[in-house]
């Protein structure tokens, strides 16, 4: 076979083609193991399994919480949305209380302005988490309206504060953005930061520019496709948040069908990858995380041609 030399395109922060050929290698059959016997990879084939076991997380420590007679605080995503729905049905049904519970939504749309999304907007997070979520939940279970954040403009600059004011997060769940982000701490954001990942760790939430890798990214999974469709700045919580909190229990299943996923290199390049400060998720290697992977983003790295 001939071979064939490229630079990679000039909009990707993170540019070492030796790690990317290395990462590109790891087997499906390799892909739990990792040094740091705290970041824990798992694989769930089946997407029906993949989404109860996320919900079941997040119900497990609403119930240990509500046992212990603890305050429960976490930070959520927006999407997926599926393991929302489980988990409402499982709080309804089981009447599991949730007055103990608070949430901290990690990320919104915002306008070229930094004017961050309102609820009324089709697009919002803020309306996708209500119409999917906290609605849904009977209102003697549901937590009070005021347990409930969202990234505003009004409380942009003080969002941080407010999850250290709880003692910070109990659990951070998440996921990971095609360009490695994490929220949407985006990859460019890198370079302010350099190689100093103590600086990098400590940063808090702020209205950022997103990558173009996550402007595609966000039309293809939500806008069917419509880039016009995607905001081009959103407000975020910072990798102090993320690593602040107690766990961190990230999903990933961007698996498209038919041996398509836009998250299969990118789920090893945050896992397997060095950690720094191009590949925001890469830090989850340092500290207590579990990592999960729908066993379509798992599959081998193949280049195909169709």
């Amino acid at each position: 076979m001939q071979e064939f030399k490229f630079d990679l395109a000039k909009f990707i922060p993170f540019r070492d083609v030796e790690v990317c050929k290395r990462v590109r290698g790891i087997k499906k059959e390799e892909i739990c193991n990792h040094h740091n016997p705290d970041f824990k990879i798992r694989v769930i084939e089946k997407p029906e399994d993949f989404y109860f076991e996320f919900a079941l997380d997040i119900i497990s420590q609403i119930k240990k919480a509500k046992e212990k007679s603890e305050r429960l605080v976490l930070i959520l995503p927006a999407g997926p949305m599926l393991q929302y729905r489980i988990a409402v049905r499982l709080i309804n049904e089981l009447r599991v209380p949730c007055g103990h519970v608070h949430t901290f939504n990690m990320d919104e749309y915002a306008n070229e302005d930094g004017e961050i999304a309102p609820k009324s907007w089709p697009g919002s997070f803020k309306r996708s988490m209500w119409e999917n979520f906290f609605s849904l939940i009977d209102k003697n279970l549901r937590m009070s309206e005021i347990q409930i954040h969202f990234p505003s403009n009004k409380n942009i600059q003080d969002y941080g504060k407010m999850i250290e004011d709880m003692g910070d997060a109990d659990v951070c769940y998440g996921g990971i953005g095609w360009c490695g982000h994490i929220a949407f701490w985006e990859a460019h954001l890198g370079k302010e930061f350099g190689d100093d990942l103590e600086a990098y760790k400590k940063a808090g939430p702020r209205i950022v520019e997103l990558h173009p890798m996550t402007i595609m990214q966000n039309a293809l999974h939500s806008f069917s496709g419509d880039w016009s469709s995607v905001p081009p700045k959103a407000a975020t919580i910072g990798p102090a948040q993320i690593v602040g909190a107690k766990y961190r229990s990230f999903w990933l299943d961007g698996y498209l069908g038919g041996g398509i996923s836009w998250q299969r290199f990118i789920g090893r390049l945050v896992a397997h990858g060095p950690v720094n400060t191009l590949v925001p998720g890469s830090f989850l290697q340092t500290v207590p995380t579990s990592y999960t992977l729908l066993g379509g983003v798992a599959d081998n790295c193949e280049a195909r041609i169709r």
